[in-house]
């Protein structure tokens, strides 16, 4: 079974999605994603327990806090995607990164290969969950802003909250 809920946020209104397990999905309503049209079984529920933590995760990290925790989260992904993600929620709060240096790490760990920026940010792409996976602290070589799915802007105001 599937779960929505909804948290306004001074960004603008998140849509939350969960199954039985955790948080699969937080994406600001205008991104265009049609999350709540991927699934037919789909049923508000805002009193979930996910949803809860996730309020309380978010009304901390808005107010200039950093969570210190992290919702349950279930995650469907390619391993690669799952790696990228996993590196994400390492990035400490405040702090930023390069997609090069997430794919230099990549390369470390496997000890062969080849692990390209662009690979690594088309995986922070394909994030569903927005924020508590922190892909707005991926940034391009000396610190350029790139891409966002939720809108450059947004990575803006998120990083500049972060810096307070």
């Amino acid at each position: 079974m599937n779960y929505t809920d909804h948290y306004l946020s001074p960004l603008g209104d998140i849509l939350l999605t969960a199954d039985d397990e955790g948080l699969t999905g937080l994406h600001f309503t205008d991104d265009g994603k049609g999350v709540e049209d991927e699934a037919s079984d789909i049923r508000e529920k805002s009193n979930l327990p996910v949803f809860q933590e996730t309020a309380r995760w978010l009304d901390l990290y808005f107010s200039g806090k950093n969570p210190g925790f992290t919702p349950p989260l279930h995650l469907t992904a390619t391993p690669f995607q799952r790696r990228v993600w996993d590196i994400l929620l390492e990035i400490p709060y405040g702090q930023n990164v390069t997609y090069g240096e997430i794919a230099r790490r990549m390369e470390a760990e496997a000890g062969s290969g080849r692990v390209s920026a662009r690979a690594v940010g088309g995986a922070a792409g394909k994030n569903p969950v927005l924020l508590i996976v922190p892909c707005h602290r991926v940034v391009g070589r000396g610190g350029r802003l790139t891409g966002y799915a939720d809108g450059v802007w947004r990575k803006e105001s998120l990083l500049a909250l972060e810096a307070r």
